[in-house]
């Protein structure tokens, strides 16, 4: 029985289990891996009534039980980083995250991120991620910029990622690509696993598990697209990845395509490496959040334009001659 303090919440399976019962629980209950694999070690996951096993794999229909321990307090420090804040009222709030802030803190590297920021601009933040996560729903990449929720107590927590696991959460990026799509939507249906050489990324892999993006071309420059990507799913890195294996990685990035100007065509090439200086990281945006309020039912929509330095290189984009170097 849970102890004061503690709470214990139950999840089922849906169809789109598989894989591993700690990645499987890290998603539908909106913790790290980490985390998960904490849990299921202290004992405090069930799964069908039994003591499962961390590689254990859950299969639709399943019933994971899980009891979580009382919010430990957290030894992060707050700090006074500037926060855009869009919304926010006693339940979550939304934030701008600007590209360069770490979302959450990690061993070595205990400030200067998103977490430090928020639990310095607000009170109340949800324990249910861990103390090095609280509040977070869902993250995005260092470099990547642009609207993310945070939940400010459990009950949000919970049903926030819920609906993130249960796909009710819309989130559309922008995004600009090297060379052009051969049309102007696609939808890429392929699974992501962890890269076999290179643990630190991620790829295509028909072991992974199921990632879906839908894309959709919004202009066409010189040498590369701006899209706007939907996701369906939410895997590490998903659009990257997807990019990547239709041949067309994202402009600026340095871990998935640090040579991409080297692939454009020769008479091309002194207008891609215009735009490459300009871009000094992913661009990649996160520009519209759709989602049910937690308590109220109402949907709220939100939108961020793009950042200052990416908009300019968009500008740039556009009406660059074909020669600038």
């Amino acid at each position: 029985m849970p102890q004061p303090g503690e709470e214990r919440i139950e999840l089922t399976a849906g169809e789109d289990a598989g894989g591993r019962l700690d990645a499987w629980l890290a998603e539908a209950a909106g913790i790290s891996r980490t985390r998960a694999v904490q849990l299921i070690e202290q004992g405090r996951v069930t799964l069908n009534g039994g003591v499962p096993k961390k590689r254990d794999q859950p299969v639709p229909g399943d019933v994971v039980s899980v009891v979580m321990p009382a919010p430990e307090r957290s030894d992060v420090p707050a700090e006074d980083i500037p926060l855009t804040i869009v919304y926010q009222d006693a339940d979550l709030l939304v934030i701008d995250k600007p590209a360069g802030l770490v979302v959450h803190p990690a061993a070595g590297h205990r400030t200067g991120t998103l977490v430090n920021a928020l639990l310095y601009a607000v009170d109340d933040l949800s324990g249910i991620g861990g103390v090095l996560r609280p509040g977070i729903v869902h993250r995005l990449d260092k470099d990547t910029s642009g609207l993310m929720v945070v939940a400010k107590h459990d009950e949000a927590h919970r049903r926030l990622a819920a609906a993130l696991k249960d796909r009710k959460v819309k989130r559309a990026y922008l995004v600009a690509a090297w060379g052009h799509l051969g049309r102007d939507d696609a939808t890429v249906d392929a699974p992501i696993g962890r890269h076999s050489g290179e643990r630190k990324k991620m790829a295509v892999n028909a072991s992974g598990r199921r990632a879906v993006t839908h894309f959709k071309r919004l202009e066409q420059w010189r040498a590369a697209d701006l899209l706007r990507a939907e996701l369906e799913t939410g895997r590490t890195h998903q659009i990257r990845v997807h990019l990547l294996h239709l041949g067309h990685p994202v402009v600026g990035d340095r871990t998935y395509a640090p040579t991409a100007v080297k692939g454009i065509a020769p008479q091309d090439r002194p207008w891609a490496s215009g735009l490459s200086k300009r871009v000094r990281r992913q661009f990649l945006h996160a520009a519209e959040l759709r989602f049910m309020h937690p308590r109220t039912g109402e949907e709220l929509r939100f939108e961020a334009a793009l950042p200052p330095e990416l908009a300019a290189a968009a500008e740039w984009a556009r009406g660059a001659p074909p020669a600038v170097a």
